[in-house]
């Protein structure tokens, strides 16, 4: 089973790149976020997803584990093959994914191709709680995490980690947590502090049925 590959890359095209390891071509599919950075001639590294079929033998390349990761969890989803992971991966990085699954954001999904509604629907239903997990690992257990967000590529900054923690200690479930949280956040100012987050937070998660407002009318 391969898993890495480091050579020259021969020739690109719409959806592929094959890279010369010594001599010897390897036909590797890539989404168009990697192959926009591979160059034809130069050296070029890429952790390797083998898939094998009765029929044939499928090398998808990438230049960051983090892409590999969302690669793998992609194609879990019921509909979502190999061609459309990558269709998502061309036009979606990470940390889009991550808050667009967080935020239930169907249009953002749909943006990829052959991505309709239905199978938007069913992306962000299937990896609601999976990708919320991933993206906070220790996170919702032991309180504030480093800035990076992992193998996934979360791309959650420390604030938006805490507050969602601190939900998630509350007794929120860690999807909930996330997906108010996101949502939060992008009401409020960049700098906002933890508190103002976390309150955010949880308006977003009370009931939404009661119209103080709409009395006297």
């Amino acid at each position: 089973m391969i898993a890495k590959l480091t050579g020259l890359i021969d020739s690109t095209g719409d959806d592929w790149a094959v890279v010369d390891v010594s001599g010897v071509g390897y036909l590797v599919y890539c989404s168009a976020r990697t192959l926009g950075r591979l160059m034809t001639g130069q050296a070029a590294s890429l952790v390797i997803e083998t898939h094998v079929r009765e029929d044939h033998i499928h090398l998808y390349g990438f230049l960051e584990e983090s892409e590999r990761s969302w690669f793998k969890l992609l194609t879990t989803v019921q509909g979502v093959g190999a061609k459309v992971a990558l269709g998502i991966l061309s036009v979606l990085s990470g940390d889009e994914l991550l808050h667009a699954i967080a935020a239930a954001d169907k249009a953002t999904i749909t943006r990829a191709p052959g991505v309709g509604p239905k199978l938007a629907v069913r992306l962000l239903t299937e990896l609601k709680d999976k990708v919320a997990t991933i993206a906070l690992g220790p996170t919702a257990m032991a309180g504030p995490a480093p800035e990076s967000g992992g193998a996934m590529g979360g791309g959650l900054s420390g604030i938006v980690q805490e507050a969602v923690s601190a939900l998630v200690n509350l007794g929120y479930s860690a999807s909930d947590a996330l997906s108010a949280v996101s949502r939060a956040a992008a009401g409020l100012a960049e700098d906002a502090p933890l508190p103002d987050l976390i309150r955010a937070g949880l308006s977003e998660l009370m009931p939404k049925n009661i119209d103080h407002g709409s009395h006297g009318r």
